[in-house]
């Protein structure tokens, strides 16, 4: 079993950043691959960034390349998702995710844990 609890959140105003965690525990956190998704009201839940279990692979929605990164600290089981130039459109609650694998997928069936969700608000 892994425990994932989200942290971060807020509202912000269009241009601001955001810097999202999400801390692990349970099993060991270096044996999974995490993503972050985010899910608007009335819309699919949506891959945002995802991680392999080294931290030395990163993959990216179009939607927040260059504007979003993903990272991880393997030694204090946590993974942040910086958040830079917002966008209305992103607003949404965003979940972290675990994927017993060596590297994430985009695929939200694929990921076995899931956090609570935090809100992130961006206003225009």
């Amino acid at each position: 079993q892994v425990q994932l609890v989200e942290s971060g959140g807020g509202l912000v105003q269009a241009g601001d950043s955001l810097r999202l965690s999400c801390a692990a525990s349970g099993r060991t956190f270096s044996s999974y691959a995490m993503g972050w998704f985010r899910q608007a009201p009335g819309k699919e839940r949506e891959f945002v960034a995802g991680i392999s279990r080294s931290g030395g692979t990163t993959y990216y929605a179009d939607s927040v390349k260059g504007r979003f990164t993903i990272s991880r600290e393997n030694a204090k089981n946590t993974v942040y998702l910086q958040m830079n130039s917002l966008k209305p459109e992103d607003t949404a609650v965003y979940y972290c995710a675990a994927d017993d694998a060596a590297f994430s997928s985009s695929r939200a069936n694929e990921y076995d844990y899931w956090g609570q969700g935090t809100q992130v608000t961006v206003s225009s």
